[in-house]
């Protein structure tokens, strides 16, 4: 157990590099991880999961003790950077696939990651751990709103398959972990010690899976992504494969 530790906490240091790395192969490599893609959402699901392992009541007593502080986290993270993106992609007119992509990434919680980037950066990791998971918990809800608010232009938004989506990748997965963390107890305690490896490795599969390059629909002047209906679903998919593929299998409400 105790090489697991030492393996786990190595991973959580490293964590960016190898999403570099992975990134970088999957870019070079993409027939090697291509078929990935297809799994993305049980990736994710396995991710949240973990998450869900890990999450206590005392996760959340920051709320209480410094409301104000978590408000502005929560603020600050579903004004500023979903705005920050939209204003990048006026400022560089970026073409619709990018500028989606980059909105979908401003508009997402910031996830266990951050976590583990405040703990490096010696901050405050008991006020990022309750930000991070009151964001998560609102994600099915303010995600779809900020997506359809701001990514409208590019693509059709449908923020109830949105909704749905999100609720099935993340909050089912999310209860599902701690449910297991309440029945359990310290058994889970034991081995979510070492979940930093699986979720890493999660990550960074997903990753390399969308790293490969894409013919996207801006070298198909002939059809329009902005009639394309995408939900969390099809944004994988269009992430993973461009919008040159939403375009050619017209997804509809997530599906893939």
């Amino acid at each position: 157990m105790n090489t697991f530790l030492m393996i786990s906490r190595f991973m959580n240091k490293t964590f960016a590099l190898w999403v570099v790395v992975f990134g970088a192969l999957g870019f070079g490599f993409p027939q090697v991880f291509k078929p990935v893609g297809a799994y993305v959402s049980i990736l994710l699901g396995v991710v949240m999961f973990g998450m869900g392992l890990t999450l206590t009541t005392a996760d959340f007593r920051e709320i209480f003790r410094r409301p104000k502080d978590v408000a502005v986290g929560i603020l600050a993270q579903f004004l500023i950077m979903p705005l920050a993106a939209f204003v990048l992609c006026k400022a560089f007119d970026l073409p619709p696939d990018l500028a989606v992509g980059l909105m979908l990434l401003g508009c997402v919680p910031g996830g266990t990651a951050s976590n583990v980037v405040t703990f490096l950066a010696r901050g405050d990791v008991a006020l990022s751990v309750t930000v991070t998971s009151c964001t998560t918990l609102l994600a099915p809800v303010v995600t779809p709103a900020l997506m359809y608010a701001f990514a409208s232009q590019w693509l059709s938004i449908d923020p109830t398959a949105m909704f749905m989506s999100i609720v099935q990748v993340i909050l089912v997965p999310i209860a599902a972990g701690v449910i297991v963390h309440k029945i359990f107890g310290a058994k889970v305690e034991r081995v979510a010690a070492v979940l930093p490896i699986v979720s890493v490795g999660a990550v960074v599969v997903i990753v390399a899976a969308g790293g490969g390059p894409s013919d996207g629909c801006h070298s198909q002047p002939d059809l329009d992504c902005r009639h394309d209906s995408i939900s969390c679903g099809g944004a994988a998919e269009c992430l993973r494969d461009g919008p040159g593929f939403c375009c050619r299998q017209g997804l509809q409400n997530g599906s893939s």
